[in-house]
């Protein structure tokens, strides 16, 4: 995955932006949803991989915890300032495609054995659905960087389209599978 470095995908928002503070609002909330997702995320890599940080099971378990409950708290705040944006956006024709690409192989990973591996009771399929829904949002943060950096962002309706995509996957079972890892 890649860091939040790059940022063009900001641009694009404040471009079609019809009020300069709701895009401000919401280019600050997915990038505290982008850092959170990549932290979530970075962590099961890492235990994929077999490094067993924090160094004992209880200390994963509080990790995984920490990292759901930032990512929610991110998640959450992301609600009121992508609705309001999506409602200043929304085009004439809704004819727009979403702009983003479905998940890939990358992202569908059996969290199981990996979980039971690290000694982190945690249900799988709930962190499954989190992984594949926070690993899509900067995946799709990403193609938006890069188209804007192309010069061939979406047009208005394909980006709304695509941000209604996201809030619908995001805010729906992901965030209350946030909560329950969280708890």
């Amino acid at each position: 995955m890649s860091s939040v470095a790059e940022e063009g995908w900001a641009e694009v928002l404040a471009e079609h932006a019809a009020v300069d503070a709701t895009a401000s609002r919401l280019v600050a909330q997915l990038r505290a949803c982008e850092v959170a997702g990549l932290a979530f995320c970075r962590l099961l890599e890492r235990w994929a991989r077999g490094e067993a940080e924090p160094c004992t099971p209880a200390g994963r378990e509080a990790a995984l915890r920490r990292t759901a409950d930032r990512a929610e708290t991110a998640l959450t705040g992301l609600e009121a300032p992508l609705g309001r944006y999506l409602l200043e956006l929304e085009p004439e024709l809704a004819e727009g495609r979403s702009w983003y690409g479905e998940p890939g192989h990358a992202e569908l990973v059996e969290w199981q054995p990996i979980l039971h591996r690290a000694g982190v009771g945690a249900p799988a399929a709930r962190v499954a659905q989190v992984y594949l829904e926070l690993a899509v949002l900067i995946r799709a943060l990403d193609g938006l960087a890069a188209a804007a950096r192309f010069g061939a962002p979406p047009g208005r309706s394909s980006l709304w389209a695509g941000l209604f995509d996201l809030r619908e996957n995001l805010l729906g079972q992901a965030l209350e599978d946030l909560r329950a890892l969280a708890a």
